[in-house]
């Protein structure tokens, strides 16, 4: 089981945010995380993208879609706190399975 966490320090105090259940809340409608389901897996995802790029895409599709090689989005636009993006594309990209040399 992956659990990844995004870390930040707010106000001399830890704050920490799991992945998984910015996941659950948002995305597990659309996706899931080995097998496709109406939008990619995360692990085609990972495999193809960078954090700025799943970043971007979350939070304007409409905008990054054609830049990524689709020839259409239904995705919404999400608007998440930096805590939130970081989070959730951490554990997107945890289900990476190319290795790159």
């Amino acid at each position: 089981m992956k659990v990844i966490f995004t870390c930040f320090v707010v106000f001399s105090s830890a704050f920490c945010l799991d992945g998984k259940i910015v996941f659950e809340k948002y995305c597990w409608g659309c996706h899931h995380q080995t097998s496709l389901a109406f939008g990619p897996s995360f692990e085609e995802i990972a495999n193809h993208r960078t954090s700025g790029e799943i970043i971007a895409h979350i939070n304007n599709p409409q905008e990054s879609f054609r830049n990524l090689g689709y020839k259409r989005t239904v995705m919404p636009a999400f608007q998440l706190s930096s805590a939130e993006y970081e989070a959730l594309s951490d554990y997107i990209l945890s289900y990476k399975s190319i290795k790159k040399e």
